[in-house]
């Protein structure tokens, strides 16, 4: 049998065994979680706040439907997704306990208990039965794992059937001197903004190296149809800085 253990995947830059990536992450996460939110906003100028909202803008979320928010952190998503469908549940979950307790210590997350669970998970192995939730996002999140396509075909066991999947993640600009100009601002200005708010620069370079090592739109998207995911569709955000991935459990 292969070993594994030879495997090797991208951590930002650099090239690691397979059996290193998640530690690592888990690592950068736990480092940056208490100013996660706050850099979100700075290193946006805001504008993730916009493309959150134009997430559950084409999720439509409903009453009675069920949520899981894979790489969850801090809550974004799932606070937003409640406060559209009041009568909807929630899961998230996240690899690093220290992001869920930032979560857990927001006002919404005070208002919401009853609808609302936080789980420590792998998006690789979910730790939820076969067809158990009615919508699975992520945000900012699915570039981290390990195995890309195993994350995926988790999230499609368990989805319901009709379920829909929702993936926000940075992408690439279609226009090759506007990505040029966005990589001379994430790899200049972004991890010395992480150094100056969050104490840690090698995190957000890490961060910022994630984002360029990630599968532009259309391999993404076919990741997703290889996952068994029907009618699939993309919408680039703010010109492709971001994208939103749109597949369907038929």
């Amino acid at each position: 049998m292969p070993d594994k253990s030879n495997k090797t995947t991208h951590f930002g830059a650099r090239e690691v065994r397979e059996d290193e990536k998640a530690g690592l992450v888990h690592g950068v996460f736990t480092n940056v979680a208490s100013k996660y939110d706050v850099m979100n906003d700075v290193m946006s100028v805001g504008i993730h706040r916009l493309w959150k909202d134009a997430m559950m803008d084409w999720l439509a979320p409903r009453d009675g439907q069920r949520l899981l928010d894979v790489a969850g952190g801090t809550g974004d998503i799932a606070f937003r997704f409640l406060k559209r469908a009041p009568g909807a549940s929630a899961v998230v979950l996240d690899m690093t306990e220290s992001m869920l307790i930032e979560g857990r210590k927001r006002a919404e997350a005070e208002a919401l208990a009853d609808k609302l669970n936080w789980i420590t998970g792998d998006a690789m192995a979910l730790p939820f039965e076969d067809n158990s939730f009615d919508v699975y996002t992520i945000s900012f999140g699915i570039r981290n794992v390990t195995r890309i396509p195993d994350a995926l075909s988790e999230a499609y066991r368990v989805l319901r059937p009709g379920g829909r999947l929702m993936v926000l993640e940075f992408s690439q600009l279609p226009n090759e001197g506007l990505q040029k100009l966005y990589d001379l601002y994430s790899f200049n200005v972004i991890p010395r903004m992480g150094q100056a708010i969050a104490g840690d620069r090698d995190s957000y370079q890490y961060l910022v190296e994630s984002i360029r090592r990630f599968p532009d739109q259309e391999t993404f998207a076919a990741m997703i149809r290889d996952a068994g995911f029907g009618q699939v569709k993309y919408r680039n955000l703010s010109m492709g800085i971001a994208a939103l991935h749109s597949g369907w459990k038929l």
